[in-house]
């Protein structure tokens, strides 16, 4: 028999939603900031000669500018104001969780509660404004070099360094305000948004592709039935479980004795979600940004970088590759999912494995099930990510496409219609006691009159 949660959940239709305000509230409120976001993509940086950046990201459309494409919305192909994209918060993010796991004062904020936590966040901030000066810098520069601005000098370098900077720290103040006001989180919508803002014109170029006989039929039936697929194995791999059977014991509370019970420990095949993927092709993207737009000037050591560390090239694969198993194991076991933090909570509540001792033996249980399963997890991350890229490089095909942005959309999606879904529940539970409390109201009986 299903549960009273369940029936709920079933019975959540279009009316249920118009009646949940704040939800409504909370969506349309995230739907303005991607808005705005979207429109800062198309504003540009002062000094860009548009017809020469036009025609260089042409020629570098199906490469690393490809990729950089996808994870600023366009707004590197266009030189926007959001032409670094949140990359650099994303890199700082990485640096401080890697330090914070090794450095003693910042593993001591960590236990300091939310007071830590908003220090560490501060850090964060910080180092995202040191990291974006530096590839704005760099970026102004090799935009010089490339013969794409109209005015070179140290004002264009000014001016377009402030702006990117700038650009950057709006954007995750954006994401920071759709993770406290609106829905989902804020820095995963913000890609997801541009990368789902380019599909309509890469699909277009690549049915054109097709139409001019530049790809044959059946490598475009083949990638379509490859995204298909690759779509409901995120699916269904995102919602697999490993489940940890949790006894309780019998508990007496004052003069009652409940009987024990019993429940599951959920552990997902993928505790890190999308992270890991941001994070490897973060680290990708650092020292190639640079070497893209310098490439017609630069010497032999960044020629080398991009012969080398390009999309579908073996050492760009290999390393990709390493640092998506690096990534899961260690946003997994650092944040996502601590097994001491976790055996502390079960020997709090008086739960326990059947068969192991509470404390210390259910952390290394707990650690070594955890294990066995992101073994599979950064197996299917590593696969999702690299199979689209060298299939692509195989084919030839004559834009960017890559297992990163199929699992961030699939992934973003699902984690937002979760918590819209949270939020109806939450909703239809606080017009349940509201109904309630009016109904007690009602059978009150006035006293009877002497």
């Amino acid at each position: 028999m299903a549960s009273a949660a369940e029936q709920m959940a079933a019975n959540m239709s279009w009316g249920a939603f118009g009646k949940a305000t704040e939800l409504r509230q909370r969506i349309f409120f995230t739907i303005g900031l991607l808005i705005i976001y979207r429109i800062g993509t198309y504003i540009p940086v002062p000094g860009i000669d548009a017809g020469a950046l036009r025609d260089f990201m042409e020629q570098a459309q199906s490469g690393i500018a490809g990729v950089l494409g996808m994870f600023t919305g366009g707004a590197l192909s266009r030189m926007g104001v959001f032409a670094l994209g949140i990359m650099p918060y994303i890199s700082a993010s990485i640096i401080v969780q890697l330090l914070s796991s090794m450095w003693e004062p910042l593993k001591q904020l960590k236990k300091e509660g939310e007071a830590g936590r908003k220090k560490i966040n501060q850090y964060t901030r910080y180092g995202t404004v040191l990291l974006a000066t530096g590839q704005a810098f760099a970026l102004a520069n090799s935009l010089q070099a490339g013969d794409l601005v109209t005015t070179p000098g140290i004002y264009f370098i000014t001016a377009c360094v402030i702006t990117l900077v700038g650009g950057t720290m709006f954007l995750m103040w954006l994401g920071e305000q759709i993770t406290a006001r609106g829905i989902g989180n804020g820095i995963s919508l913000i890609i997801f948004v541009g990368i789902v803002a380019e599909i309509p014109a890469a699909l277009g170029q690549f049915l054109a592709s097709g139409r001019s006989g530049a790809i044959s039929p059946a490598v475009i039936i083949g990638v379509i039935v490859m995204i298909v697929a690759v779509i409901a194995f995120v699916v269904f791999m995102e919602r697999a479980l490993r489940k940890i059977h949790i006894q309780y014991p019998r508990r007496q509370v004052g003069m009652k004795v409940y009987d024990g019970g019993s429940s599951h420990l959920p552990v997902k095949v993928n505790p890190a979600g999308v992270i890991p993927a941001i994070f490897a092709s973060a680290l990708l993207l650092l020292p190639t940004t640079i070497s893209t737009f310098g490439a017609g000037s630069t010497g032999p050591i960044m020629s080398t970088i991009l012969a080398y560390f390009g999309p579908g090239q073996p050492l760009y694969l290999l390393f990709f590759t390493a640092m998506i198993v690096f990534f899961t194991f260690f946003y997994t076991k650092e944040v996502a999912f601590k097994t001491d933090e976790v055996a502390d909570n079960l020997k709090n509540q008086n739960g326990f494995v059947p068969g192991i001792r509470p404390g210390k033996k259910t952390a290394e249980y707990l650690d070594y099930v955890v294990t066995r399963v992101l073994v599979l997890g950064a197996s299917y991350l590593a696969a999702v990510c690299l199979l689209p890229e060298i299939l692509r490089s195989q084919l030839a095909i004559p834009f960017y496409f890559g297992g990163t942005s199929v699992l961030i959309v699939v992934s973003v999606t699902m984690d937002t219609i979760q918590q819209v879904q949270s939020h109806l529940l939450a909703h239809q539970y606080e017009g349940l006691i509201e109904k309630s409390q009016l109904r007690g109201k009602k059978r009150k009986k006035a006293p009877a009159r002497r």
